[in-house]
């Protein structure tokens, strides 16, 4: 039955996604969405898999597989880690990736990055990780990476498409428009390296204060307000030409 919803949903709101290349003439900069533990490593919290998931699977692969080429080529990188206090429910999900807890790490893939010159690490409490790189003087870490590196493209990774990764897409074209991004020209949300998590209805309505969410459903809907937000979805990215990423 979801397979069949999935497939008419496709049908009544279309993505069409392309190949984008990435200019070496141009400075390209990657940004990394709560690719932690708690989100993405099986039993590692309340909102961590339970089981293993090709799409978590595949996303970790491509982001850690770009993060790769990114170091190499000393482009800049920016990952956003999901940290909450233990005081600070976000609500409706329960308590997790609590700061100092190996949830709010990245996953092992990904460690290696916290040693790179080029890797820029921020915490964030919320959802949104324009609004969470705000600091208590009104900077931010975000919009000052963007300036102080000249990234006229940004690539977008990690998880859940249809909140994080779509919460920080929405600000970040926002923003963008407003002219507070210069030079950013474009935001780039690549699909292989997006992933959202699984809850059955059957399960949602068994589980008091879970909401459904059908992972490839949400997938797609994210994707999809994500391009209604004037980003380009990407199902291949390319450095240059002909050089695949």
């Amino acid at each position: 039955m979801v397979s069949q919803t999935v497939e008419l949903l496709k049908k009544e709101i279309p993505l069409e996604q392309e190949s984008v290349v990435l200019a070496e003439d141009t400075v390209n900069g990657l940004v990394l969405v709560d690719i932690i533990n708690g989100f993405c490593t099986v039993g590692a919290g309340n909102l961590a898999p339970r089981e293993s998931n090709s799409q978590i699977r595949g996303m970790i692969n491509e982001s850690a597989r770009l993060a790769r080429v990114f170091c190499e080529k000393k482009l800049p990188v920016m990952a956003f880690l999901d940290s909450h206090h233990p005081n600070k429910p976000e609500d409706p999900y329960p308590p997790h990736c609590i700061i100092g807890s190996d949830e709010s790490n990245l996953v092992p893939e990904l460690r290696w990055l916290e040693n790179e010159p080029n890797v820029t690490i921020r915490r964030k409490e919320c959802f949104d990780g324009y609004l969470g790189s705000i600091e208590e003087d009104g900077s931010n870490v975000f919009v000052d990476w963007v300036k102080k590196n000249k990234i006229t493209t940004l690539l977008v990774v990690g998880v859940c498409t249809d909140i994080c990764v779509l919460d920080f897409v929405c600000s970040t074209m926002s923003a963008k428009n407003r002219g507070f991004l210069k030079p950013l020209e474009n935001v780039v949300v690549y699909s292989r390296g997006c992933a959202t998590f699984n809850i059955p209805l059957e399960e949602a309505t068994n589980t008091k204060g879970a909401l459904a969410h059908p992972q490839e459903f949400m997938h797609h809907v994210g994707l999809y307000m994500a391009k209604e937000r004037g980003a380009k979805i990407a199902n291949e990215v390319l450095i240059g030409s002909p050089e695949k990423v």
